[in-house]
């Protein structure tokens, strides 16, 4: 039996903020923006939207493309670094709100390498426990994290969730592999720090600034380009393939021109791989899901194409997704 991609969706909130809504706000232009990172808009959640809202939209639009029902679903795995709350898990709030009640419901906290942990630990799963049909999330609302007057960070993330169904198969094809790694010792360059054990909420945290997504730009940029070229790679060995057998890619969207450095590091052309950075901007754990699902919507995948799935986030961790098209 063979585990496949039985349907896609996502989901993005209808505010759009362009570059030019962070001018009165920080030290930042349009074109900077669009020139260090690829970015012209983002989403932003409404007051009223929450990450699993984000999430459940994405999951019935991925249910619906693979023609099945909520109570098809056995297993959802959701990937987010903005959960709705610390406890309980995003995934027990999806699962309720979509009433999947024959699913068992977990979150992956990988940040931005989330939805390929997250796809890989679904698909681990249903080879192990033979589930016919997984969920796999990944969704974000940073909006609610970031600091919106550093400038560093602010301008680079956007809202968004998109959804894999995983369906047991007895067809050729598929997901062949995935690669998973993680560099623990770097964990300090991505990280939001206040609220958890170590630095409980307190009148020092919140005075100290500690409730806010924090990343240094210039480690993320050299991880980045070292470990997806890496990544995808390595994949490919474990399936026995090369990058010449590649037909399609999809990196995580954090900035246009890593996606571009890794292209030109593996000899792929741009023909080859789907943005979405320009206008939705880096969604974290829901980029990759989310770029694939609007490829999938412009007909950019073809049946039997072999595709890469690879992604880097906090921890420092990173990996990717081996497989054959087959819808």
């Amino acid at each position: 039996m063979s585990i496949f991609i039985s349907g896609l969706g996502y989901y993005v909130p209808n505010t759009i903020i362009p570059n030019s809504w962070f001018e009165d706000k920080i030290d930042t232009s349009d074109a900077w923006i669009y020139e260090k990172v690829g970015i012209r808009e983002r989403r932003m959640a409404s007051k009223e939207e929450t990450t699993s809202d984000l999430a459940v939209n994405a999951a019935r639009e991925a249910i619906k493309d693979a023609n099945l029902n909520v109570e098809d679903i056995e297993l959802i795995v959701l990937a987010t670094s903005s959960p709705d709350m610390i406890q309980p898990p995003t995934a027990s709030i999806v699962q309720g709100k979509l009433k999947a009640y024959n699913a068992a419901a977990f979150d992956v906290g990988a940040v931005c390498a989330g939805f390929v942990y997250a796809l890989n630990t679904a698909y681990a799963m249903q080879k192990s426990f033979g589930y016919k049909h997984v969920l796999v999330i990944g969704a974000e609302t940073y909006s609610r994290i970031l600091d919106y007057t550093d400038r560093t960070t602010c301008v680079y993330f956007g809202d968004g969730a998109g959804a894999a169904v995983l369906s047991l198969s007895d067809q050729d094809g598929g997901i062949h592999e995935g690669y998973l790694m993680t560099e623990g010792d770097k964990n300090d360059v991505i990280r939001f720090q206040g609220g958890g054990a170590s630095f409980p909420t307190s009148l020092e945290t919140i005075a100290n600034n500690l409730h806010r997504f924090e990343m240094q730009g210039r480690k993320v940029w050299d991880f980045a380009v070292r470990v997806l070229p890496f990544a995808t790679k390595e994949v490919l060995k474990k399936a026995k393939k090369d990058v010449n057998d590649l037909d399609f890619i999809v990196f995580h969207q954090a900035n246009i021109n890593i996606i571009n450095h890794g292209l030109n590091t593996l000899g792929m052309s741009p023909s080859k791989t789907h943005t979405t950075i320009k206008n939705f901007g880096n969604t974290s754990g829901a980029s990759i899901i989310i770029t694939l699902a609007d490829a999938y919507k412009n007909k950019k995948l073809k049946k039997g194409d072999l595709i890469a799935l690879v992604g880097f986030g906090g921890g420092l961790s990173y990996g990717a997704t081996l497989l054959t098209w087959v819808k």
